[in-house]
């Protein structure tokens, strides 16, 4: 679309050399000195490939940084803008949104993830819905079972089916069991943070799919 990415300089990184009584010698992995004419070319070359392209990591790292600085201020330089004009204020944390331009060409989306972890009554959970499962075994449908047995699985170092644990709150029943079990996921359920995540689209025209920039914004 006519876009030209603007050059910037690597970052300067050290070249490992090291000098003893005028000979040059390099650190080795166990923090040993080695002498530079000892060591296999290359291993050198890697080295100077290593550092090389780490300079540039470090600089478009930095780049990002500032970047994502930028664009979150003038972002919310417009939000305030824009509830000036209704003459009201947000506290607190902001929600998706999207910013296009006009055409509808170019856009920019700004989404939360929030991180959710699980309590303790979560085993309360468990129990209760095994507890349903065990005495409807003749009529409980494989899938439902399925979709239990996944919610609670803990043997991947203590990960939880975040999926099946909410589809078992969409999931309806008389017994009281069962509606136990659903309000101790919802009590088990708390928020540890979130994290804002950027993406930049753009289209040739109106009728195109969006093409997203490869640009990660999350940890800059």
């Amino acid at each position: 679309m006519g876009i030209q990415a603007t050059d910037f300089t690597p970052a300067i990184i050290p070249d490992g050399m090291v000098e003893v009584h005028g000979n040059a010698y390099m650190s080795d992995g166990t923090g040993g000195l080695k002498a530079v004419e000892s060591i296999p070319p290359v291993k050198k070359l890697m080295d100077e490939l290593v550092r090389q392209e780490f300079g540039w990591a470090i600089a478009l790292s930095e780049q990002l940084r500032r970047f994502r600085t930028h664009l979150l201020d003038n972002l919310d330089s417009f939000d305030a803008l824009v509830l000036q004009e209704y003459g009201v204020t947000i506290g607190g944390k902001k929600g998706n949104r999207t910013y296009s331009s006009f055409d509808g060409l170019w856009k920019i989306e700004i989404r939360i993830q929030d991180y959710i972890a699980y309590g303790p009554e979560l085993m309360a959970a468990k129990t209760l819905f095994d507890d349903c499962l065990n005495e409807w075994a003749s009529t409980t449908r494989a899938e439902m079972r399925s979709i239990v047995t996944n919610a609670f699985n803990t043997e991947k170092a203590g990960q939880i089916n975040r999926a099946n644990i909410h589809s078992l709150l969409k999931t309806e029943s008389e017994d009281e069991r069962w509606q136990r079990g659903q309000d101790a996921i919802r009590d088990a359920i708390f928020v540890l943070g979130s994290k804002e995540y950027v993406r930049f689209g753009a289209r040739q025209d109106q009728r195109s799919d969006f093409v997203w920039l490869s640009i990660n914004l999350a940890n800059a």
